[in-house]
């Protein structure tokens, strides 16, 4: 699974707790609200790129569906 935009940070932790320095870091709200709601348009590809490093995911690990 791939860390993206239309998650809460809530539930990104509930999953990865390893994430939480990170949304730290970046001064997240962990709130239920997305990233793509919570956080700036130019800090959301590097903050996606840390966490999805940090949990081991890449879009290459994520299968589309159909």
């Amino acid at each position: 699974m791939v860390v993206q935009s239309n998650m809460s940070p809530k539930a990104i932790i509930k999953v990865w707790e390893i994430t939480l320095p990170i949304f730290a870091k970046y001064n997240v709200p962990l709130t239920n609200k997305t990233l793509e709601i919570t956080i700036d348009f130019e800090i959301l590809p590097n903050l996606l790129t840390e966490l999805n490093v940090a949990v081991g995911s890449s879009s290459a690990t994520c299968i589309e569906g159909a």
